[in-house]
């Protein structure tokens, strides 16, 4: 299975079923998910820790040079989906996989840097104050990062986010060994830490209760990459908790093309910088799209890095409107569109591929991860 040709089969293997026009519903489309499974795994030296935290990325690659590069070889993508596992003891492994593709049950064989604004005209963002709002879902999926960025709970114990978060590209941040997760909770004006809260213990502001990780999956596309054109594509990261959180969270599902999108609209919350303590919620229209990449001018700013990208579409199966988070906010590019500056905020899509990997690192089992 080495060539290019292999590679597009592979691309291909998702079998989107457009949205049924009857009822006019935007409909999530079915998609048949490769196989990733782990074929190694090899102990590395324990990590230094010695990065600096970035909360955002930049690359001077944008949606022109994304489509214009070549296509990855199978080597090359399988490269890029292995992974490392950071433990909470400092250990560290790397994993190499295979990818297999199953048929009906059975298996088959640079530019100019922007560190500032990241606003678009006027400011869209909408700050969400309250414990009805903050602890009520979507919103309560948000979470964050000690290291200072945003994660959304995407099982009873794992968080989604972005890889930069934890990782440069070269070595891992320096909080990464200790990395904590914090859920927002009512902050109780008696100082009870009980968990009913009655009429004279009502809470007056919200505070952050903290949960450490237990281990950290990066791919490899990342820490390859190092941010350039390839490591943009793999800017994301899972975290398992030591416990679980209790909380409803959010599905993950393989992203659409941005024309099936309601309204050609995505949605994310995240903790921005410039709103310290605020949960800061917005959404907007896709300008554009990679294979791996959704190009968009959502307000935000840095902090709201590693938010789940999410929208809201009809489950034909279940019968029901359902969420799911189809991409991780990356952070600010600023690109050469024709000799005219243009600067984008870009969103990692959850690719078929991604999804039987992010999935397969959730459950542990292929077979739970058939359907995107």
């Amino acid at each position: 299975m080495a060539g290019l040709s292999t590679l597009i089969l592979l691309l291909c293997a998702a079998k989107d079923v457009m949205p049924s026009s009857s009822h006019w519903k935007p409909t999530w489309p079915s998609y048949r998910v490769p196989v990733i499974l782990p074929q190694s795994t090899l102990n590395l030296d324990k990590p230094r820790f010695d990065a600096e935290t970035k909360l955002e990325v930049v690359s001077p690659c944008g949606p022109a040079c994304h489509k214009s590069s070549p296509l990855p070889t199978y080597e090359e993508v399988r490269d890029y989906l292995s992974y490392e596992t950071l433990y909470a003891n400092g250990s560290l492994t790397e994993t190499e996989v295979g990818i297999y593709i199953l048929s009906n049950g059975g298996e088959g064989s640079r530019g100019k840097s922007r560190t500032k604004r990241q606003i678009y005209g006027y400011d869209s963002r909408f700050s969400i104050f309250g414990k009805d709002f903050l602890l009520n879902y979507p919103f309560s999926t948000s979470v964050k990062l000690s290291t200072g960025c945003t994660g959304t709970l995407v099982a009873e114990k794992h968080v989604l986010t972005a890889a930069h978060c934890i990782h440069d590209g070269k070595s891992y941040v320096k909080g990464a060994q200790k990395l904590r997760v914090g859920f927002l909770r009512p902050k109780l004006k008696d100082g009870s830490k009980g968990a009913n809260i009655s009429s004279s213990a009502m809470p007056e502001k919200m505070k952050f209760q903290w949960i450490r990780v237990k281990r950290t999956h990066v791919p490899k596309g990342w820490i390859k990459g190092n941010a350039n054109d390839i490591g943009m594509d793999y800017d994301y990261a899972l975290l398992e908790l030591k416990k679980p959180h209790k909380r409803k969270f959010m599905k993950i599902g393989v992203s659409p093309p941005a024309r099936h999108l309601p309204g050609g609209r995505i949605h994310f919350s995240g903790y921005d910088n410039d709103r310290p303590g605020n949960l800061v919620y917005r959404f907007c229209d896709v300008k554009d799209e990679t294979y791996d990449l959704l190009y968009q001018q959502c307000d935000a700013q840095p902090g709201a890095s590693g938010s789940g990208v999410y929208v809201r579409m009809w489950k034909r199966q279940n019968h029901k409107w359902e969420r799911k988070i189809i991409g991780i906010f990356s952070g600010h590019q600023w690109v050469d569109m024709n000799g005219t500056p243009q600067d984008f905020n870009v969103a990692v899509r959850i690719t078929p591929l991604k999804y039987a990997q992010i999935c397969y690192w959730i459950k542990g089992n292929y077979l739970d991860c058939r359907e995107g």
